[in-house]
């Protein structure tokens, strides 16, 4: 997008100890990998990293990496390489600019975390299928390409009230994975440990929703293109101190700003909802973008998929069960709807806008009627912009600017 003038946004303070804790995450596990003092395993994003944690695994996540990818703009160099051998350029582009990486020997890892020379090799690799089938044939993958075992959850789609047996059929095949994560840890499992990693599991998902319900706040203090950044830890670090105490500081700061009018967009006049994956190589010129129109994004249904307030240390198989298949993107669409309808008045917002992810249909909520059915609801507008988590082919930055100015001049009338 051509540069926008626009009141350049405060910084966060804590932004620094964040970074600090993403480096010391990929250095540990760099270490662990090449001195073999710890086995990896490799999770998606949604999966149980409470029982890996539980059972003496560091935890590395594909998915992350894919993002970090997608930030650089190095990700469209990759995903050729993997559609080359067979891998289909319509499938998730985590996948395939992360499948590229690995078979160009290339990682952005290398670039930010000196001496990091490649991503850790897994000793095992666990998945969840709650997201989609892509992280099953992802992590597939790496399981031939490492010979290590792959084991996983099932989850079902399209659920609309979550009953018993949904949380019964996930719980079980949870608990099915220890018997394989025993052999391959050599720890054997314990309750208490997975009840005492839940509970800061737990602990990690109420502050972060805090912190993203300070931009209830009006003015806002954080905007989602803050949130892409800040929640970082509770992907990676869930079930830790680590990342307990680092939203604590982050809130106490947040909650700050609220008390002195410290808005994320000077000048606010307009709120929006952000439906979808991020478009992570143009976060920081979208960012920009809104700041000129003194408009702020102030909620997501991305961010907030790391909340997850059904975790309960007393039972921790069930909660997590639970957890995991309320996750919105496992929802039906009439559970979807009155998700976004009820953060529409918690945030005030003035309208929304649908990303249609080229390359992730399933979570992209713009192409079944969701958009005419809100606004025919209760009147909210919105937009569709099109475009993709990773690959910028499927990206017009002049197309969205316009579709965006245009949509904020329709919100001035």
């Amino acid at each position: 997008m051509p540069e926008v003038k626009a009141s350049k946004p405060p910084k966060i303070k804590a932004a620094a100890k964040m970074k600090q804790i993403m480096s010391d995450h990929f250095y540990e596990l760099d270490k662990a990998m090449k001195s073999k003092t710890q086995k990896i395993a490799w999770c998606t994003s949604v999966g149980p990293a409470e029982l890996l944690r539980s059972m003496g695994f560091l935890v590395y996540f594909p998915e992350n990496h894919g993002a970090i990818l997608g930030a650089t703009r190095q990700a469209t160099d990759f995903i050729p390489i993997a559609n080359s051998i067979g891998y289909s350029p319509e499938i998730c582009s985590y996948l395939t600019s992360d499948v590229g990486a690995y078979l160009k020997k290339k990682t952005p890892l290398s670039q930010v975390y000196p001496g990091i020379e490649s991503v850790p090799k897994p000793d095992i690799l666990v998945f969840n299928t709650n997201q989609c089938r892509d992280v099953q044939d992802w992590f597939s993958f790496y399981a031939r390409e490492f010979k290590v075992p792959i084991i996983g959850i099932e989850t079902h789609r399209g659920v609309g009230e979550v009953q018993a047996a949904h949380i019964k059929s996930v719980a079980d095949q949870m608990q099915g994975l220890v018997p394989k994560l025993e052999e391959i840890s050599g720890q054997k499992f314990d309750l208490g440990e997975l009840k005492r990693v839940v509970g800061l599991s737990l602990e990690c998902s109420q502050l972060w929703r805090k912190v993203l319900e300070t931009a209830s706040a009006v003015p806002s203090p954080i905007n989602f293109f803050d949130g892409t950044i800040h929640m970082g830890p509770a992907v990676v670090m869930r079930g830790t101190q680590v990342a307990v105490d680092y939203y604590k500081e982050l809130l106490a700061e947040l909650e700050e700003r609220v008390k002195n009018k410290v808005a994320a967009v000077a000048g606010e006049k307009h709120r929006l909802y952000w439906d979808g994956m991020p478009i992570w190589g143009k976060l920081r010129p979208m960012a920009e973008l809104f700041n000129s129109l003194n408009t702020c994004v102030v909620a997501s249904t991305y961010c907030n998929s790391w909340i997850f307030d059904d975790f309960d240390p007393g039972d921790p198989f069930n909660s997590m069960a639970r957890a995991y298949v309320q996750l919105f993107i496992v929802r039906s669409d009439e559970a979807k709807e009155k998700y976004i309808e009820d953060m529409v008045k918690k945030f005030k917002l003035d309208g929304i806008i649908f990303h249609d992810c080229k390359t992730c249909p399933n979570n992209t909520n713009a192409r079944y009627g969701m958009p005419q059915r809100l606004q025919k609801r209760f009147g909210i507008p919105n937009i569709v912009v099109a475009g993709d988590l990773n690959d910028l082919r499927c990206y017009s930055e002049e197309q969205t600017k316009t579709v965006i100015e245009a949509f904020v001049e329709q919100l001035n009338k």
